[in-house]
């Protein structure tokens, strides 16, 4: 069987350009069958871990629909002049994705930006952990699409800092960790100010009881997708463990990182004071280290993550908790 294309699925040129120059040369699974379904309109159901291309099977045709919209607008804007130019900017969101995590609000901002670079749609990405201010003054310029994490977001919209009114497309990426994480009550409410007619998408790597129920909520007449592997362990992982006395670990770390096909690497500690003292002695033993954890600012983490992920810094010592919105 061919593998299809962007195109295949029905993608248009702009979107196509943008994925060209990401070196998407052809879409993943989840892409392949989502796609098609919400250009269509329907609600989805996807059962899919991180890692399977899920981000761009929902940002895509919400790109897509949005921007299929704009010419309307912007005879709108063209007929009333200035004054309607103003208005269109200062729009209400027409598409909201809420993220458990401030990392993975960032990620999917940053796709939309790339996804989007072609079209004339704005995004903004609203999180906790930082000051409300930028993110308040993006939002009264207006925007077409946000991505939030929970908290902030609730808190927002309590404030009328943010309008939901006119949300067409709803994203709950993760909903299996926004279950852990506490914020089932927050999405909740944040649906009860959402309109009832709008186009649905749920992706969580489970399906608990709990997420199943709000699933059968939120959705209408879903598209089931599932791409998720059938074993927790990804075939491709080589595990090893070392029984060692605690003493001793930080020895053999040090000796493992002396093996140059661990060029990038991710050492997960207990603690966030742990992680900030085994980066230190990584770096001075000469191997450029980053500690990311939740004690650090959002922007010092969001700088670690780009260290680590540009090979200047070669380990990434990370507490085990998660960061909150």
């Amino acid at each position: 069987m061919t593998q299809r294309s962007f195109a295949d699925l029905g993608v248009t040129g702009p979107l196509q350009r943008a994925l060209r120059a990401e070196n998407y040369a052809h879409p993943t699974p989840i892409q392949d069958q989502a796609i098609p379904q919400l250009l269509a309109g329907k609600d989805l159901l996807g059962i899919a871990q991180t890692g399977t291309g899920k981000t761009a099977a929902f940002s895509l045709p919400i790109l897509q629909h949005l921007s299929a919209n704009r010419p309307s607008d912007k005879r709108n804007a063209d007929d009333k002049g200035e004054r309607g130019c103003r208005n269109r900017r200062r729009s209400a969101p027409h598409a909201l994705i809420l993220a458990p995590t401030r990392e993975l609000a960032l990620q999917i901002g940053e796709s939309f930006r790339s996804y989007g670079r072609h079209l004339s749609l704005r995004h903004t990405v609203i999180l906790g952990g930082v000051s409300q201010h930028p993110q308040v003054r993006a939002l009264s310029n207006g925007v077409d699409i946000l991505v939030a994490t929970p908290g902030r977001l609730l808190d927002l919209h309590e404030q009328g800092h943010v309008r939901l009114g006119q949300i067409s497309h709803l994203v709950l990426d993760e909903a299996d960790l926004m279950l852990d994480m506490g914020f089932l009550r927050d999405v909740r409410k944040i649906i009860a100010a959402l309109p009832a007619k709008r186009q649905t998408m749920l992706f969580s790597a489970t399906m608990p009881p709990d997420i199943a129920r709000l699933a059968r909520e939120v959705l209408s007449d879903p598209v089931r997708v599932e791409v998720s592997p059938r074993t927790i362990t990804v075939e491709q992982i080589d595990q090893r463990v070392f029984f060692i006395d605690t003493a001793n670990k930080r020895a053999l770390l040090a000796h493992l990182l002396q093996d140059a096909d661990m060029s990038r690497v991710i050492v997960f500690m207990r603690t966030k004071r742990g992680a900030s003292r085994l980066a230190e002695q990584l770096g001075k033993a000469g191997f450029p280290t980053e500690a990311i954890h939740g004690n650090k600012t959002q922007s010092a983490r969001q700088s670690s993550l780009a260290q680590f992920r540009n090979g200047r810094a070669r380990t990434s010592p990370r507490a085990v908790s998660t960061s909150p919105a």
